[in-house]
């Protein structure tokens, strides 16, 4: 019986720890720090985005303006309340998911969680530069950190 002490004790202290590791890291939360203003869609990606990025929102591309560093938003304000679409798409990062439909309310801003995935492919040649995105009058879009 005496033997047996020690072997519980050392259980019990082994799941005390257990529980300890699993139980104290706290899970991520990704939500902006204020408010956002209307007519404001604020995509952030999980992983940092270097661009460029291609947005098109209700069929229109919108030309996105990036910072000289990774970025892990996406803001695109101006946008009228009521239903949008959207797609965005880059040759080096990968999005998932990568379009959607948003409802924009009349007094708020939205908030999406995009998960973002760097490509690392060679690539041969020069690639074609992209037309110049004509862009929905009063709407910007631009990375940010």
């Amino acid at each position: 019986m005496r033997g047996f002490q020690p072997l519980a004790a050392m259980t019990g202290i082994a799941l005390v720890a257990l529980v300890a590791m699993t139980g104290c890291s706290k899970a991520k939360v990704f939500a902006p720090s204020r408010p956002l203003p209307a007519g404001t869609l604020l995509i952030h990606f999980t992983k940092p985005v270097d661009g460029p990025i291609d947005l098109l929102v209700d069929g229109v591309r919108i030309p996105v303006t990036a910072p000289r560093k990774k970025a892990h938003n996406l803001t695109i304000s101006g946008l009228a309340p009521g239903n949008h679409r959207y797609f965005i798409s880059s040759p080096r990062e990968a999005f998932g998911p990568d379009h959607g439909e948003v409802t924009l309310p009349t007094d708020q801003g939205i908030f999406l969680v995009s998960f973002s995935q760097h490509f690392s492919a060679v690539l041969y040649g020069k690639p074609e530069p992209a037309p110049p995105a004509p862009g929905l009058p009063g709407v910007t879009a631009r990375l940010e950190r």
